[in-house]
């Protein structure tokens, strides 16, 4: 139950912090629906004119009763705005009973001492037995609705629903959704229509239990409920109760029909404002105390800039010193966790919460944590910096830090995974982040194997492979993240000489001299070392050996028009061979991931932009810049 308390104290103490009226939290009693068509009226109830609605004008708050919010059949009327066939009584098909419990409890509210004057309009107009006659003579007919794909389909006379606009002088709101007095009234009136009372397991007083929990949580169309009840034909309760099915609910834990509503009004809004989704997944995290914090589903560039960030804005947090890369990250990722912390007490209750669905009318708490934000914080942060690498996410998207977790669902499995297998790996991921566990071996084993492949991944039309390049630095930053005790650098160990890490470094050469020979006479083609990626992470002594000899011409090329860079090259691959003990060389054992750090460590040095020199490349970057 304590999720239920979580989101009854959030709504308590949001629920005047938004002003703007698409992002506040729902009353009591109320909930949004899509109208088709507006019918404006006098005070007397007299027919003015009606108009069709837009997608973006639709979205409508009406007043709702515990049993018309969770109707799925039968005649459960909303009580005010409702479809045609509830409240128009000349609808030739419609049914006696859905219009006779629409209007008897239209004219129950307006008998109330909660009443309101538009609401005595309305029972006027509609006992007036015009509406679908009105609707005819203005043409409203048929009525189409259109998605946000623009995809436009034909909605049922009977299924479209109306909403009331009644308009008389000293009015200045005449929309019955926009007018609080009406929202209240309608409150009040369906609080005094206690049906059933009981002790609260969440407030600890005797108030009115709710029996139809809320549903709609992740959207118009959702039917799923967290809380729910069976009938007693589907022997849900059997073996569960004692007591007979009138007084099972004693045995119960029962809740309070306001703090359902507020709780469940709460998640609703969470998850329309900030949830991570994934088909039918929902992962929300929120301070109790409605203040922002950090979503632990995005890459490192979205966390420091607080949003997905502009390519300008991006460019100011992918270039800092090669030898500073590290550092660099780790200031700017502190000046954002700060910014968070400075919002934030350190004993402000952060909760991460996922939600899913089997079946469509049932929804399961998948996972739960409660945390105090400097807790939350900390985790925020480890994560990043230990899953920090250099990304390349496209020419407008390069940034130092760790990636988002559908990127590395997505470079596991490709672009064209299923919903399914990305739900399935995000939630593997998310107790890494949360609770600071080791990602699963084998999605990271997966990671480095795509990437090895890289002769599988398309080009774009100017050859570049955009896809394999934004999954080499996923691959490196989870094999960094996963051997955090080695201490592996963001830039180019010179002194690590272990076999996989200097095997990376001699295709990352070889593949370099390759691809300037072939740029000096204009070529276009993958290079060798690049065809033979995966094979050489299988046997890397053995493809080393072709990989060389393939060499050949073009270092013979080279040494034509470009002496110096060839040069300079021969005397890194000299070093780089000169460090391996001969048993590791001559082994052709199959690489692990270290391969691919460095690999692109030594790539990045290779292509620094002439203005990112450092002492350690100026002589090979000099050569290339000045021959080109």
């Amino acid at each position: 139950m304590s999720w239920i308390q979580k989101l009854y104290e959030t709504y308590e103490q949001c629920e005047s912090t938004m002003d703007v009226p698409a992002e506040k939290l729902w009353p009591l009693s109320h909930l949004v629906k899509r109208a088709h068509v507006e019918i404006i009226i006098d005070e007397r109830g007299s027919f003015r004119r009606a108009r069709t609605l837009g997608r973006t004008e639709a979205s409508t708050l009406i007043p709702v009763t515990e049993s018309s919010a969770g109707r799925t059949a039968g005649a459960a009327p909303h009580p005010l705005c409702e479809e045609i066939s509830y409240c128009a009584a000349d609808y030739p098909e419609i049914s006696s009973e859905r219009f006779e419990e629409y209007e008897q409890q239209l004219a129950k509210w307006c008998r109330s001492e909660n009443t309101h004057p538009k609401i005595s309009a309305i029972l006027a107009y509609i006992r007036s037995k015009r509406l679908w006659k009105d609707l005819c003579n203005e043409q409203i007919f048929p009525i189409t609705t259109e998605d946000a794909k623009g995809k436009k389909t034909k909605v049922s006379d009977s299924k479209v629903f109306v909403r009331w606009r009644v308009e008389y002088a000293g009015n200045p709101v005449s929309g019955t959704w926009e007018d609080s007095d009406l929202i209240m009234a309608w409150i009040a009136f369906d609080r005094s229509q206690n049906s059933k009372t009981g002790f609260c397991m969440i407030t600890g007083e005797f108030t009115r239990l709710c029996q139809n929990h809320p549903r709609f949580l992740r959207g118009s169309d959702d039917g799923a409920k967290l809380i729910s009840a069976n009938d007693f034909n589907g022997y849900t309760f059997k073996g569960r109760f004692t007591d007979t099915k009138k007084d099972y609910e004693k045995q119960t834990c029962s809740v309070g029909y306001e703090v359902s509503l507020k709780a469940h009004n709460a998640l609703r809004w969470l998850i329309g404002r900030q949830a991570y989704r994934s088909g039918d997944l929902v992962i929300v995290t929120w301070s109790i105390a409605g203040k922002p914090v950090p979503d632990p589903f995005k890459d490192s560039l979205s966390l420091i800039l607080g949003i997905e960030g502009s390519a300008h804005e991006a460019a100011e947090i992918e270039q800092p010193d090669v030898g500073d890369i590290g550092q660099a990250f780790a200031i700017r990722l502190r000046k954002a966790i700060a910014g968070y912390s400075a919002k934030l007490n350190p004993t402000d209750d952060i909760v991460v919460m996922g939600l899913d669905s089997a079946t469509p009318g049932r929804m399961a708490i998948t996972f739960y944590r409660e945390l105090k934000s400097s807790d939350f914080l900390n985790r925020v942060k480890n994560w990043h910096e230990q899953y920090a690498w250099p990304q390349n996410f496209g020419k407008d998207s390069k940034f130092i830090g760790a990636p988002a977790p559908r990127d590395i669902a997505e470079a596991a499995y490709g672009r064209r995974l299923d919903d399914s297998l990305r739900k399935a790996t995000v939630e593997r991921m998310l107790p890494c982040i949360i609770d600071g566990q080791a990602l699963p071996r084998d999605l990271v084993e997966s990671v480095i194997r795509r990437t090895s492949n890289r002769v599988s991944f398309e080009k774009d039309k100017n050859g570049r492979q955009w896809e394999w390049e934004k999954i080499l630095g996923i691959a490196c930053a989870l094999f960094k993240g996963s051997c955090k005790k080695r201490g592996y650098q963001m830039v180019l160990e010179n002194d690590r000489t272990s076999r996989d890490y200097l095997y990376g470094r001699l295709l990352s050469i070889a593949e370099h001299i390759e691809d300037r020979a072939l740029y000096v006479s204009g070529e276009k083609r993958d290079t060798t070392a690049a065809k033979l990626m995966q094979r050489f992470a299988d046997r890397p002594n053995s493809t080393w050996r072709t990989i060389e000899l393939a060499l050949t011409p073009y270092r013979t090329r080279l040494r034509a028009k470009s002496p110096a860079f060839l040069h300079n090259m021969e005397m890194l691959l000299d070093e780089v061979v000169a460090n391996f003990e001969r048993d590791e060389f001559v082994s052709d054992r199959k690489l692990s991931g270290e391969f691919l750090l460095g690999y692109h460590c030594q790539r990045l040095l290779l292509n620094l932009p002439k203005q990112d020199k450092t002492d350690g490349s100026a002589s090979d970057n000099d050569s290339i810049n000045n021959d080109n």
